[in-house]
Order: structure tokens, then C-alpha cells, then sequence
């Protein structure tokens, strides 16, 4: 009989389904919004799910006996307990990689638009408030030769480092939770997360969301910051204390922010974020190209395949529990 798979959340190209179906009976139950008694219906008989988009919650898998591997078509893996799945036996993957040159290019579009104002007078113009030059008081600020600090220095950290160093000449320092080798080639500088955040004219926040990292932003780092500086956040939204950084927007504890996340998705209609004009906003759009989701999805099912194969999958999010099985395969053989 062949393995079963459950995709959900995230919709996968029609191609990729066609190629899983080809090998395993495959249940597509996307939708905008998941209703749980329907959805651990559906996984009761799964040996694989896949997608991205919902927090599968303990009580919610506890219905999957059958569980074998989770391939989450996206990079972080908050929105799975990863106790509970070494617990249980079960494989996770992630698609790291494809989207970090992409998710860079968000980082230093929030960056640009941010420094140069461009959503604010983009609507400046649609308002018909464009009679006569613009004064000091609509005047945004330079980004090249600037102060570059980046919180977390992995590879999406990196991507915007590069593009900071060789594109606009910006001295770049990060923190990071130990050096990285590959930051000489950059001149970036390792340092203090306080002293970072003192020194920095742009800050951009890429560490994943854990334990350690949650509200790592908050009020005490906002006050540390220098008036004109410019907060960047594509990371995770629990990385920053929302009502401490609406707050130091607020009292011009820093200049501006962009952010691609929040502590709640989707923002609520009524956050203040929403009539700050010195805020640019976009909906958690890091990785949303058509080439980098395309990208994801195939390395999501390559993945899910290999696991449901009893291959190893490249890229397994918790490699004790492949270890532990292929212990428990050879003592059988024994």
C-alpha cells in the first residue's frame, strides 16, 4: 500500500503534486484557514504532511499515528514543538538556502524605502499634496557610507551584509551567538549586541525565533539606540517587543522601521504601526518571488520523498531522530 501525504497551508505548484502523486496518495487541503477537527481528520492515516503557514500543534499531530516526516516549505521551524517531534520519532525538514538571496533583497528594499521615505511620498503624490518642491521636513537620509549593524550573522545576515558592503560602501558590524571566519572578507566587525545597537544607523534583525531570541527587542534596546536610527525586521515578529517598538517610534527613540513581520499575523486592522508614516509595512513577503516559492516547494518535496523512502533527508532540521532510527533499524537486523 502506498505511503499517504497530507499538503496543507501553502499551496504547491500543480506539477509538484502531480510528481508526489506519482508515488504516494496525496491529500491537498489548502486553504486560508484550517479548521482543527477537520484537519487532524485528515492526518489520521498520514505518513507525511507538507507545507508551511500553520502551527501544528502537539494535540493536532497526537492525531497522526502514523507520522513519519514533516517537510515545512519555508526556513524557520517555530511553528512546529521540536520536543515533541524528537519525542515522537519524527522527522523535520526545512529549505534553507534557496531563499536567502532573496530574503536579502527584501531586507535592503525595507532599507531603502525606510531611508528615502518612498512609501510616505509615493502617497504624498496619490494625495495631490504635490504643489511645490519638498522641504527639509520630507527630506529622507543616505544609506550609502552608513553604519550597517546586523543582528544574527547567518546566511541571509550575510546576503545583506554584501549587499550593504559592496553596493552602497556601509561599514557593517554584527552580533552574532560566536565570530564568523567568513566576516573578514567584508571588514564586518563582531561585536556586543549593545554596542551594536548604539552604533548602528540601520539595524537589521535575521536571527531565528527561539527560546533565547524571543523579545530580544525590547524596550532597554530601543533605548540604546541612536534617534536617527532605521529598524529593519525580516526575522520573526516575536524577535521584537511590538508595544516597545511602537513605542520608540512614537517618542523618536528611533528614526523609522520596516518590517515584513509581527508578533500577530496578519497585523490587526487597528495596530498603530498602520498610521505611523515614518513605518513601512509589508505583509511577510521575505521570500515571496515566484523563482524562490518554486524553488522551496521542490526542495520541500524532495525532501518529504526521501524521508517517506527511508532515505536521509539534506535537509533535516533534527538529524538525532534519523540517527536514532537508522540505530534502531540496524540492531533489528542484529
Amino acid at each position: 500500500m502506498r505511503k499517504q501525504i497530507v499538503a496543507f497551508g501553502r499551496e504547491l505548484p500543480e506539477s509538484l503534486v502531480d510528481s508526489l502523486q506519482n508515488e504516494f496518495e496525496v491529500t491537498v487541503i489548502f486553504q486560508p484557514k484550517l479548521e482543527k477537527a477537520a484537519f487532524a481528520k485528515a492526518i489520521q492515516n498520514a505518513h507525511g504532511l507538507i507545507g508551511a503557514g500553520v502551527k501544528l500543534e502537539p494535540e493536532l499531530l497526537d492525531a497522526a499515528r502514523r507520522l513519519e516526516i514533516i517537510s515545512s516549505v519555508s526556513v524557520g521551524y517555530d511553528n512546529y514543538d521540536l520536543e515533541y517531534l524528537n519525542r515522537r520519532g519524527i522527522l523535520l525538514t526545512n529549505t534553507p538556502d534557496v531563499l536567502t538571496e532573496t530574503t536579502a533583497d527584501m531586507a535592503f528594499a525595507l532599507v531603502m524605502a525606510t531611508a528615502r521615505r518612498v512609501v510616505e511620498l509615493a502617497e504624498y503624490i496619490k494625495e495631490g499634496r504635490w504643489q511645490q518642491n519638498i522641504d527639509r521636513s520630507l527630506f529622507g537620509t543616505d544609506v550609502h557610507g552608513k553604519r550597517l549593524g546586523i543582528i544574527g550573522y547567518g546566511r541571509i545576515g550575510q546576503a545583506i551584509a554584501r549587499r550593504g558592503h559592496f553596493g552602497f560602501d556601509m561599514q557593517i558590524a554584527y552580533w552574532n551567538r560566536r565570530p564568523k571566519a567568513e566576516a573578514e572578507t567584508l571588514k564586518a566587525r563582531f561585536c556586543h549586541l549593545d554596542e551594536l545597537l548604539r552604533e548602528a544607523d540601520f539595524l537589521c534583525v535575521t536571527v531565528p525565533l527561539t527560546a533565547e531570541t524571543d523579545h530580544l527587542i525590547g524596550s532597554r534596546e530601543f533605548a540604546l539606540m541612536q534617534p536617527n536610527a532605521i529598524f529593519i525586521n525580516i526575522a520573526r515578529g516575536r524577535v521584537v517587543d511590538e508595544k516597545a517598538l511602537i513605542s520608540a517610534l512614537r517618542h523618536g527613540q528611533i528614526r523609522a522601521a520596516g518590517l515584513d513581520v509581527f508578533e500577530r499575523e496578519p497585523l490587526a486592522a487597528d495596530s498603530p504601526l498602520l498610521t505611523m508614516s515614518n513605518v513601512v509595512v509589508t505583509p511577510h513577503i521575505g521570500s515571496a518571488t515566484q523563482e524562490t516559492r518554486r524553488a522551496m516547494a521542490e526542495l520541500a518535496v524532495k525532501n518529504l520523498s526521501a524521508g517517506l523512502r527511508g532515505e536521509r533527508p539534506a535537509d533535516l532540521v533534527n538529524p538525532s531522530v534519523w540517527e536514532s532510527s537508522r540505530q534502531g533499524f540496524a540492531s533489528q537486523k542484529l
